[in-house]
């Protein structure tokens, strides 16, 4: 067990003091961290190691954990610390595996060590080696010699993983056959509960992270940074983390002070934990230097206080994780200030009172995914005072920063893991389901009676009378919301407004086990209206300041339309302080898992065409069937949803952008929208057009087509993009040789031939070049009809993909007759007919016999 450091008195003359001192440290000590599973390594030691936190490292020979034959040990001539005196080298590909328990599934650290000692045997400085985790790369082409400084040093490498299975495996495999492999010590532990959450804030809040949730992600640690503090080493961390001082990255040091807190932290119930970051980084921190007021580099109150951190030279995601304690206060509500990142207001008007439940000295933390470029030269962090502090108390502060680079998914969680995680949760709520109903009785009879006193209350009193926090003047979310113009009270679909205690019913106090996705937004549960109405609940995330914008746009956009290929809005709720959507449920999920990912069953070719024409015909009605035109601008796999038919329904338009009318050629807007289905001209010009949906849909027939994630980075470099992987074989026309397997054999050659045309005209680098969502839909219902034409009139003879006797035909050729029928398509269904019968009518008159076949 690590210990911890206490003054060394006399016993005679500090007896009682330190009686003191252990009663005050007895229920830090008890609460210590104990990890259910915990395997330290000492590689190719021949007995155990000891540390100075207390922790014995085991060798690997001797440990539960498998190991291959191929392997060789070494030890050290030198005197580096006793972790790294022995290694264990492998000249070819070998494993470890760890035995986990159930509990380690909700998380895992991992920390590997390495120090490449002089050795006579074995030349540990040329080694190059790749190191993966159940098949999932960790490090890639690694070399500690270069990694390390001169003289070498030791070296550890941290990760962050979840994983579903009762196994791990831990490959190291040398880069060539002239190399070798090798790890000095390994640290596999589980991690506390909510070490790391699904819930942040986007920056810039221009983009959609990821489908899978954060805390899926495998996390490498980048920094560990004890602002305004030293080092804090292994044995004075709850997690046996390794902080490091803040000054080689602090810029323009003279405007900072450092701040020390000689008094306990006040940790509390649902905030931060000493296992999120211990007292020697909350109770110290940099502030605001505003006593040399003459120094030319803070000639006033108001400046900003900056980091800098180098980070890898690549496009990547970063998990920036900000560490806060008001430890410079001497009232609550004195402390005030802005919080950048990248130059993009992470966080206005921070108020620490209210973010920690108006107790001083008690720590706060907060997480936000940076997009990252390599142009943008490192990762900057800054801090400055807020038009809401007083004059005399303008101050701002940080006290720890985290940074982890955010990598591939290692496991996805499906329905089964789920059940099975929360297998103790279903029998306590069983047990306890009676007191549950019996509150909820309670709870509908108190809303009936305010609900009697309603009219005669202002509409704002109504927004607090539930509310599950304080609610207090000084609250970030208020406060944001005064400051927003076009908010949803003053919408006047007033009809749509869902009252919380109904929510609160329907989704059984937000049951985990109703819990079906988490987004950038929020999560999303399943829930059933006291009617039988089941319904999607999109809960946004308290005091995300992207939700704001987010919940405004879906509801401005979707009371306004409605069609049976886009998904409906039941309704919106926006009391105590509470950001909510209510949807149809849609029973088959997302589109992306019946493609990959999941274990749901393959989708036929004929199943894949039709719901490719459904999402086509949502989309070419948002751009069509309005007097605005409606540009999705988040156009993926994953907001495309199925309904029990497998009917597909356009969703998620928290991104969307109105134009002024269907003439205008383009709308000027920051890029929004997610990685590898962007619109290239979009991001290089800002300029927003209905033709930047039709690429990203043109990716999510790819995506449909080869049924593979758009951007993975576990694949060869070359066919990490998608959209320029599949490009490569289908202007070779060769586009069959990566097709999804299951398909095989299963697609008529010329209806697979129509659709890898269509998929190109859609990812033309070019707008202007792209057919509109009308084209598309009109190729996409042909190449449907040259399937269902060979099943039935030439069963088993057309079938695969082969040399065409088809014309090279243009995507667009389609008669004079059709475009009219189509171009009405947009005016029947604003006039209440079906847009199915005028799309049905269009293609019976664009695929009639004799022409395109």
């Amino acid at each position: 067990m690590r210990g911890r450091g206490s003054p060394h008195f006399a016993l005679d003359s500090c007896k009682r003091l330190i009686l003191s001192l252990l009663f005050l440290l007895a229920p830090l000590i008890i609460a210590e961290f104990q990890p259910a599973d915990d395997f330290l390594l000492a590689c190719g030691a021949g007995g155990g190691t000891a540390l100075p936190d207390g922790r014995l490292f085991v060798p690997d020979s001797s440990s539960s954990a498998a190991l291959s034959d191929c392997s060789s040990t070494a030890l050290s001539s030198s005197a580096p610390p006793p972790l790294y005196r022995t290694v264990r080298a492998f000249p070819c590909p070998s494993s470890y595996v760890f035995h986990v328990a159930a509990a380690a599934q909700a998380g895992l650290l991992l920390r590997l060590h390495f120090h490449p000692f002089p050795s006579p045997s074995l030349n540990l400085s040329a080694a190059l080696f790749n190191v993966s985790v159940s098949g999932v790369p960790l490090l890639s082409l690694f070399s500690p010699a270069a990694a390390a400084a001169s003289p070498p040093r030791p070296l550890v490498r941290e990760f962050y993983l979840k994983h579903n299975s009762s196994s791990l495996r831990l490959t190291f495999s040398p880069a060539s056959p002239s190399t070798v492999a090798f790890i000095n010590a390994i640290e596999l532990f589980s991690a506390p509960d909510r070490l790391f959450s699904d819930a942040f804030t986007p920056i810039p809040s221009l983009f959609s992270f990821s489908d899978a949730p954060l805390s899926n992600h495998l996390l490498e640690t980048v920094f560990r940074i004890n602002v305004g503090g030293s080092f804090v080493t292994p044995d004075n961390d709850t997690l046996w983390r390794t902080w490091e001082p803040d000054d080689k990255y602090l810029q323009n040091p003279a405007r900072a002070i450092s701040v020390t807190f000689g008094n306990h932290i006040q940790y509390r119930d649902g905030g931060a934990t000493p296992e999120i970051a211990p007292d020697y980084v909350y109770g110290t921190a940099r502030a605001m230097n505003k006593g040399d007021s003459s120094n030319s580099s803070s000639p006033s109150n108001y400046f900003n206080i900056s980091w800098n951190f180098p980070v890898p030279n690549s496009v990547h995601g970063f998990l920036v994780r900000l560490h806060f304690c008001d430890i410079v206060s001497s009232a609550l509500n004195e402390l005030f200030f802005n919080v950048y990142i990248n130059g993009y207001p992470a966080y206005k008007d921070l108020d620490l009172s209210s973010q920690s439940s108006y107790t001083l000295a008690s720590p706060y933390y907060v997480d936000f995914v940076v997009l990252h470029r390599s142009s943008t030269g490192g990762i900057n962090i800054s801090i400055g005072p807020s038009e809401h502090s007083l004059p005399s108390k303008i101050n701002a502060l940080l006290n720890g920063v985290e940074i982890l680079k955010i990598n591939g998914v290692v496991s996805s969680p499906n329905e089964d893991s789920r059940k099975s995680r929360h297998f103790g949760v279903i029998v306590a709520s069983v047990l306890g389901c009676l007191i549950l109903a019996c509150a909820f009785m309670v709870l509908v009879v108190i809303m009936a009676q305010r609900k009697s006193r309603k009219d005669q209350m202002p509409q704002s009193q109504d927004a607090d009378t539930w509310s599950p926090l304080p609610v207090l003047p000084g609250n970030s979310y208020l406060r944001l919301t005064e400051l927003t113009t076009a908010s949803p009270s003053n919408n006047p679909n007033l009809q749509l407004r869902v009252p919380f205690f109904e929510i609160v019913l329907a989704t059984n106090n937000f049951n985990e086990n109703a819990l079906v996705g988490a987004g950038g937004f929020g999560k999303v549960y399943k829930g059933v209206l006291r009617d039988g109405t089941k319904i999607a609940v999109k809960r946004g995330t308290r005091g995300s300041q992207q939700g704001l914008g987010e919940f405004q746009t879906e509801i401005e956009i979707l009371s306004k339309i409605r069609h049976h290929h886009l998904v409906s809005l039941i309704g919106y709720c926006e009391e105590q302080a509470e950001k909510i959507l209510v949807y149809e449920f849609m029973e088959k999920g997302p589109l992306r898992d019946h493609l990959y990912g999941s274990r749901n069953p393959s989708l036929s070719w004929k199943q894949r065409l039709e719901i490719c024409i459904g999402s086509a015909r949502g989309l070419h009605y948002l751009h069509t069937g309005s007097a605005q035109v409606i540009i999705h601008r988040d156009v993926k796999s994953s907001n495309i949803l199925l309904d029990e038919n497998y009917a597909a329904k356009v969703a998620d338009f928290g991104l969307s952008k109105l134009g002024t009318s269907t003439n205008q050629s383009h709308v000027s807007t920051g890029v929004k929208g997610s990685f590898g289905y962007l619109d290239p001209e979009y991001f290089k010009t800002q300029q927003l057009t209905d033709k930047s949906d039709v690429y990203s849909f043109g990716v999510v027939l790819l995506e449909v087509l080869c049924a593979r994630p758009v951007i993975d980075q576990s694949l060869p470099w070359e066919q990490v993009n998608l959209a320029e992987w599949a490009m490569h074989w289908q202007k070779k026309r060769l586009l069959e040789r990566i097709i999804d397997p299951s398909l095989k054999g299963k697609t008529n050659r010329k209806s697979l031939k129509k659709f890898g045309e269509t998929v190109e005209k859609c990812l033309a680098q070019y707008g202007i070049d792209r057919p509109t969502m009308g084209d598309v839909l009109w190729n996409l219902e042909y190449a449907l009809q040259l399937h269902e034409r060979a099943v039935h009139q030439e069963p088993g003879g057309d079938s695969t993909y082969g040399p065409s006797d088809e014309s090279s035909s243009s995507v667009l050729q389609v008669s004079t007759s059709a475009v009219t029928a189509m171009r009405d398509t947009s005016t029947a269904e604003r006039h209440g007919k079906s847009s199915t019968d005028t799309v049905g009518l269009a293609n019976k008159e664009a695929f009639r016999p004799g022409r395109n076949s």
